[in-house]
């Protein structure tokens, strides 16, 4: 009987990293039968929430991390920005996660390796401590993680602060890129002065320690970027597998949110623009007021999941308090107003949808080509306005709202503005119907039998294993 191997995944915070960390992890251990999975998962009502009503494979299982208290003396948690304080506090998790890995390795099980997530890079210290082979999950795309390595090298070898190119017309000739990549998109913890900079750099600094890279992306989406990372001798990158897109859409959407599917059956095919800007989007009241008009001015039909400020501020009421007066009713049957989440795979794929105006998520991104739904891009936070930039001007599946746009900047974008986007991506602007098109052939062929993802996905796997007995 072959001995059975057990990975240690540590997923980063926040449901979608969860999301797409078990996803792969499905995949993983559906490839070959000695795999099992163990998760550490850190502590999050969210993620409890989530974890604790699912039975998601039998060979993967599921373990929070015991609760700590918050501290603010680390220099990520300087940081205003979200996903800085998200890594300050995954690197405080590092004595819980070394502790769970004692206990799993005084069963005598056999640890393949430590797979850890984009977030949680210095984890890896971890894997060094108990000579485990250490991989990278990327649940971004190839372009972010490119740009995260020529940063890497531009700051340690030739001693630029890349802070400094905030607000400057500086274009960057990054590996992998068809276009020069402006300094207005690139992510707001690489411009940070409070620790945000220092945090990613020190992320990028321990890719190179790890042996593997699996990436959610599919080799036909970013070839240019996947070629550029799996040649790079200069950056001493490990091996580059591209194993997306994964995405789910088993599960079928709440009975709570079916008014949003109900709306949509009463729609006529490809006629709705929805709207939905992830877990963390919230705009200014100025800006929800702005984009209200916009909506309205174009008369299209649309499905808008709606968040303001923090969840107490998101009720029906205290929403449709700073929505213009009158606009429900002067909408009703054309447009529908969802507060808070929305099923947003289940929408993407109803027939009535014929745009998404989004944040440019990566899961997102890939939900909407793995439907043919073309976006039009506005980034808000984190990796969201590289991401942007990819979508428009690299693989030309989206039209632009802002793709520099920054949430929590204070900047409002006009209603004029908005609907003229609205109106580029309902009518198909430059081809860009096409190209969603194409992409959603291409995204369903890289995970078919014989796929781009299927072969790079059984690689990955046979090289954890003849890496776990090295």
């Amino acid at each position: 009987m072959e001995e059975a191997l057990e990975l240690i995944f540590v997923p980063g915070p926040g449901i979608g990293h969860i999301v797409s960390a078990i996803e792969v992890g499905k995949l993983i251990v559906n490839e070959d039968t000695r795999l099992s999975i163990t998760y550490l998962l850190i502590n999050d009502p969210a993620v409890r929430e989530y974890t604790n009503s699912r039975q998601v494979h039998p060979r993967l299982r599921l373990l929070n991390l015991p609760e700590l208290a918050e501290v603010s003396s680390d220099f990520q948690t300087k940081s205003k920005l979200p996903e800085i304080k998200s890594v300050g506090r995954v690197d405080r998790q590092k004595p819980l996660v070394r502790e769970a890995v004692v206990g799993i390795m005084a069963t005598e099980t056999r640890v393949a390796g430590l797979v850890v997530d984009m977030f949680c890079l210095t984890m890896t210290d971890v894997a060094d401590e108990f000579s485990i082979p250490a991989y990278l999950f990327f649940a971004s795309g190839a372009g972010f993680l490119s740009l995260m390595v020529y940063m890497r090298r531009l700051t340690d070898e030739h001693g630029a602060d890349i802070t400094e190119f905030r607000d400057s017309d500086e274009k960057f000739s990054v590996p992998g890129f068809v276009n020069p990549v402006p300094a207005r998109v690139l992510p707001s913890a690489m411009l940070d002065k409070d620790g945000g900079s220092v945090a990613v750099m020190s992320s990028a600094r321990h890719i190179r320690k790890v042996r593997g890279i699996f990436i959610n992306t599919f080799q036909e989406l970013e070839p240019n970027l996947f070629q550029s990372l799996s040649i790079s001798n200069e950056d001493k990158l490990p091996p580059v597998y591209a194993v997306g897109p994964i995405v789910n859409f088993q599960t079928s959407p709440d009975s709570k949110y079916s008014d949003a599917i109900e709306f949509l059956d009463h729609q006529p095919r490809k006629s709705v623009v929805f709207l939905c800007f992830g877990s963390e989007g919230r705009f200014s009241d100025a800006q929800i007021r702005e984009l209200a008009a916009a909506l309205e001015s174009t008369g299209r039909r649309f499905l808008w999941s709606l968040r303001r400020g923090n969840q107490s501020e998101s009720s029906n009421a205290a929403v449709e308090s700073i929505l213009p007066e009158g606009f429900l009713e002067r909408t009703k049957g054309v447009g529908r107003v969802m507060v808070g989440w929305a099923p947003q795979a289940a929408v993407l794929a109803h027939p009535a949808v014929r745009g998404f105006v989004s944040h440019c998520g990566w899961n997102s991104i890939l939900e909407s080509m793995w439907c043919g739904v073309p976006m039009a891009a506005w980034p808000l936070y984190a990796e969201q306005q590289i991401n942007a930039f990819q979508v428009v001007e690299e693989v030309g599946v989206a039209v632009e709202v802002r793709v520099d746009y920054r949430g929590g900047s204070g900047v409002v974008v006009g209603a004029d503005e908005i609907a003229a986007a609205i109106g580029r991506l309902m009518e198909g602007e430059k081809g860009v119907r096409e190209r969603a098109e194409e992409m959603r052939e291409k995204s369903s062929g890289a995970v078919a039998d014989g796929g781009s993802s299927r072969i790079f996905l059984a690689k990955l796997v046979r090289d954890i294993i003849d890496n776990s007995s090295g």
